[in-house]
Parts: structure tokens; sequence; C-alpha cells
């Protein structure tokens, strides 16, 4: 064999080395990036999972911020989301009051989810049936439009696990309270908790009489 039939050989095999590596790493990192979203959807709350589901929904079959749809991130303090701005104003004044004193002590309150349209909330509610296989269950979770605490803007959802954890030590000295054992993250207004504490805890809203409406 010539020394350039031999370099072509070696050139063939060297690009074919280099085409099997190439699709290894593609493949690794499929698996990865899927490993990773999988690992994410389980680690998240529920109510978590169930908002970044919700890409469709309404009458155009969009739900967007205009619905109370949230980005990442949102401050409390947040004047343009309809999510924040269209709370109880009682609500969102103890929320801002409160975290004000959370951020003095470095933690910063966000909106996870706030009010919500009736489309909104019809779209969770019809993912969590989904996810969950019946009504039934999915009624641990999501509300209906009608007895929805979010869709009457008298429910916030917050986050960090930080500020869950600050405003069920501190918040009921703002009248904010924790009303399920099964969302930690969720917090109605109870102007009576500033003196007399916040009431027992509902284990899910299947408990809550507000939800048999």
């Amino acid at each position: 064999m010539s020394h350039h039939a031999t370099s072509r050989s070696r050139n063939r095999r060297i690009l074919w080395a280099a085409v099997v590596l190439i699709a290894i790493v593609v493949a690794v990192t499929m698996m990865v990036g899927s490993l990773a979203r999988s690992l994410a959807a389980t680690s998240a709350g529920p109510a978590d999972t169930l908002q970044g589901g919700a890409a469709m929904a309404g009458a155009d079959g969009v739900v967007t911020e205009a619905d109370g749809a949230m980005p990442d991130g949102v401050s409390a303090f947040d004047e343009q989301q309809p999510g924040v701005v269209n709370l109880d104003p009682d609500l969102l004044h103890a929320l801002r009051e409160a975290a004000v004193h959370a951020r003095e002590d470095g933690i910063e309150v966000v909106v996870n989810s706030g009010w919500r349209s009736p489309e909104y909330q019809d779209r969770l509610l019809g993912d969590a049936v989904a996810d969950y296989g019946s009504e039934a269950e999915a009624a641990r979770w999501v509300a209906t439009a009608e007895t929805s605490a979010h869709v009457a803007g008298e429910a916030v959802d917050v986050g960090s696990y930080d500020a869950i954890d600050w405003l069920s030590e501190y918040g009921a000295g703002y009248g904010l309270c924790p009303i399920y054992d099964n969302e930690p993250w969720h917090f109605e207004l109870h102007p009576e908790a500033i003196d007399q504490g916040c009431p027992a805890k509902y284990f899910d809203p299947t408990e809550d009489p507000r939800m048999q409406q």
C-alpha cells in the first residue's frame, strides 16, 4: 500500500472516530437534559409543576401574563404583572409589608402565583385531572374557578423556600396565614391573626368548606 493510500485510510479512521465521538457526546447531552428535566419535575411542588405546564388555555387557547401566568422571580413589589397588581389590595399591602421586613433579614419574597383568570384556573384544573388521574385527586391541589381564592385575588403562592419558612414563622404578624398542609407556599389574609394567631390549617383543599360550593 502506498504512503498516500495509508494516509487516506488513517484519515478515514480519524474521521469516523470523530463522527462516533460526536454522536456519543450528543446522545449523552440529550440523556443528561432529559434526566435534568425529569428531576426538576419531580422536585417541584405540584403547584409549580402545574403552573409551568399551563402554556395553553382560554378561549383563544393561550394563557398569558394577562391571565395571571407568572415568569420566574417576580417580586412582591412588582407593579406590572396582573398576577400581583390584581391581588386584593389588603392582601397585597400585607404581603409587601412582610416582604420589606423579610428583606431586612436577607430574604426576598417572590410571587410564584397570585391572581388568576377563570380561564387560567380552569386549565390548571384540567391539567391536574390529567396528571393525577381523577377529579377527586386533582381537587387536593387545584380548586375550581368558582371556588379558587386565586381567582378572587385572595391568595398568593410565594417563594423561595426561605421566604416560605419566614412567612410561616412571622406571617401571622401581618395577617398572612398558610392555609393547607400540602401547600405550604399558599398564603391568605386573616387580619385577626395579628392578635389571635393563624387558624388551624386544613390538610388539603378538600377539607376546606369553601371548596364544597
